[in-house]
């Protein structure tokens, strides 16, 4: 699967760009896109998300253990990969019927988030328990939200662009054709939001610290992010407004 959004929808992480990376722009005349569906001619799908970006996913060579699946509901539009193991106790949760699958949880768990629901977001995410990674797009808020297992079970990479876009996919090779060195994997446990950025929802009162990360040919090639286990975040309640609120707005 693969994501690219544009900086004003989700705004990269500065570590990941790496000086001179020989990174390309994902987005303009459609290159990664293209790309994507040159890799796979018969069965790749793109969503257009206008200036907010485009997601786009295939059937080939899928893992039958860890499927990729995508849904739009009510203008939220996700893709997943993987399986979770606590389905009948998250569509109790989210008051879901029987045939929702993973794709319509993940969805749901967000919608609940977005209208104030008494959950923080580092809770929800842990409470998905299995193997996954998940890329959501909210157009009506232009909010992002994505999400990896804490063991990285279902292989996930981000990346910068040459124009500060955020490139998301399960393919690294996907991520180097538009981002060069500017990418590393998505930290395991982890999840970002448009506003709020990258946080661990294993550690979620603790800051993450970027790593350069070093090629095999000993470059510099991205960072990945570790928890800092002497770094406490400030304020990581979400903030009580009105019912009406966006948490994405604020938080």
């Amino acid at each position: 699967m693969l994501a690219v959004f544009d900086k004003s929808v989700a705004k990269s992480p500065e570590a990941l760009q790496t000086p001179n990376s020989e990174a390309v722009s994902a987005l303009k005349d459609g290159f990664l896109a293209q790309h994507f569906s040159s890799l796979h001619p018969s069965s790749s799908v793109t969503i257009n998300l206008g200036s907010a970006g485009f997601m786009a996913y295939s059937s080939d060579k899928q893992n039958p253990f860890l499927p990729r699946l995508f849904a739009v509901v009510d203008d939220i539009f996700c893709l997943f990969q993987g399986h979770i193991e606590n389905v009948a106790h998250l569509k109790q949760q989210y008051g879901l019927n029987k045939i929702a699958n993973e794709v319509i949880i993940v969805i749901e768990a967000y919608r609940t988030l977005r209208d104030r629901g008494p959950y923080p977001p580092d809770q929800v995410v842990g409470d998905i328990h299995g193997k996954f990674s998940f890329v959501l797009y909210d157009s009506t808020s232009r909010t992002t939200f994505l999400a990896a297992d804490a063991d990285g079970s279902v292989p996930f990479f981000w990346g910068t662009d040459s124009e500060g876009h955020l490139v998301l996919s399960t393919d690294p090779d996907i991520v180097k054709q538009g981002c060069g060195k500017s990418f590393g994997p998505f930290p395991k446990g982890c999840f970002f939001t448009s506003s709020g950025g990258l946080r661990s929802y294993e550690h979620p009162l603790n800051e993450l610290k970027p790593v350069p990360r070093v090629d095999s040919s000993g470059e510099v090639c991205g960072a990945t992010f570790k928890v800092d286990s002497e770094t406490k975040k400030e304020g990581t309640g979400m903030p009580r407004v009105g019912s009406a609120a966006n948490w994405s707005q604020n938080y």
